[in-house]
């Protein structure tokens, strides 16, 4: 059994179809569970159609979770990040294995692969792969999942991406045929003509700059979405286009998911953003990517993010972080 986070992204997601396509090479019965839905520009990828979700066939998970003998976590390292299904996990009797790149990981499993070094969950687990001796089972397939998750992590290699380990594992699989120009289109090129409107409105009606902080940020409303016919995915990237502005060194999307704001923060240079999104907004991730939650309605998530972001900036500015 292979469970992403919630909410998942290019990384969950091409990590759990990348070791999913391993498995079934070396004759292994594997499925992926994910907590819920994930961006139509992530389906083409190899058992992509195969993902059972928990919040729309919730029987069916509980069925195929019920049933392992072994338990893999990626692009995760806490229950938290599975929200409803966790207590359906953590009563099956099974072996855990967690593959993942964020830091502060809890001791929930049997065996951890963790290293906040790799660019990437999908760069962790060919280096699993590879280490263990498997590298023979990891087909075009595979392989196009893994690279998948690697490009759109790294914001096709522009972030996250300094180690010299990343190109070394981004070399073996373009080893293997993937048609990188073909897969780059399917992850960037591929918008439908509401997207495009979505992000023209976002830019130029929802974006705000604060100067003193470096930074900008973009909310966006579910009147707003629904204007636009939103899908899951629509809004993926957005967070980023800010620090193409000279002078933004900080990013902020604001957006709600179900009851609550979903927190997206990106950064250029040395500001850590997983600090600030951990201590304000319950989150974490990387020190230039991170996301969080905030719960209550979106202008009190917009206005803590204002002050909070003042005295953290000010603070490591000053060095006294």
């Amino acid at each position: 059994m292979i469970i992403p986070h919630i909410n998942p992204d290019g990384d969950a997601i091409g990590s759990s179809l990348g070791l999913r396509s391993v498995l079934l090479s070396m004759g292994k019965i594997a499925n992926v569970v994910s907590p819920n839905g994930f961006p139509d520009f992530l389906k083409w990828m190899c058992g992509a159609g195969t993902i059972v979700t928990f919040d729309s066939e919730q029987q069916k998970a509980t069925e195929l979770i019920g049933s392992a003998q072994v338990i893999f976590f990626l692009d995760f390292n806490t229950p938290s990040r599975l929200k409803e299904m966790a207590s359906i996990v953590d009563g099956v009797d099974a072996a855990r294995v967690m593959i993942d790149h964020h830091p502060f990981p809890e001791n929930v499993v049997d065996i951890m692969f963790s290293d906040t070094s790799a660019s990437s969950t999908c760069e962790l687990v060919c280096q699993v792969i590879q280490g263990t001796g498997l590298t023979d089972y990891i087909d075009k397939d595979a392989a196009e999942a893994l690279y998948t998750g690697i490009i759109t992590d790294t914001g096709a290699l522009s972030y996250n991406s300094s180690n010299p380990a990343t190109y070394y594992v981004v070399a073996s699989l373009l080893k293997l045929g993937i048609d990188k120009t073909k897969i780059h289109e399917r992850i960037f090129n591929s918008n439908s003509y509401s997207r495009m409107q979505l992000l023209g409105f976002a830019l130029s009606q929802k974006m705000v700059a604060l100067p003193l902080q470096e930074a900008a940020y973009i909310t966006l409303s579910v009147d707003e979405l629904n204007r636009y016919g939103y899908q899951d995915g629509d809004s993926e990237g957005f967070v980023n286009y800010p620090l193409s502005i000279a002078g933004i060194n900080i990013s902020a999307f604001f957006s709600p998911k179900d009851d609550l704001i979903k927190v997206s923060l990106r950064s250029r240079g040395e500001f850590p953003v997983n600090l600030f999104s951990a201590r304000f907004f319950g989150g974490g991730g990387h020190k230039n990517a991170a996301g969080g939650e905030f719960r209550g309605s979106l202008n009190d998530a917009v206005e803590h993010f204002k002050v909070s972001l003042s005295d953290f900036y000010q603070q490591w500015k000053n060095g006294t972080l």
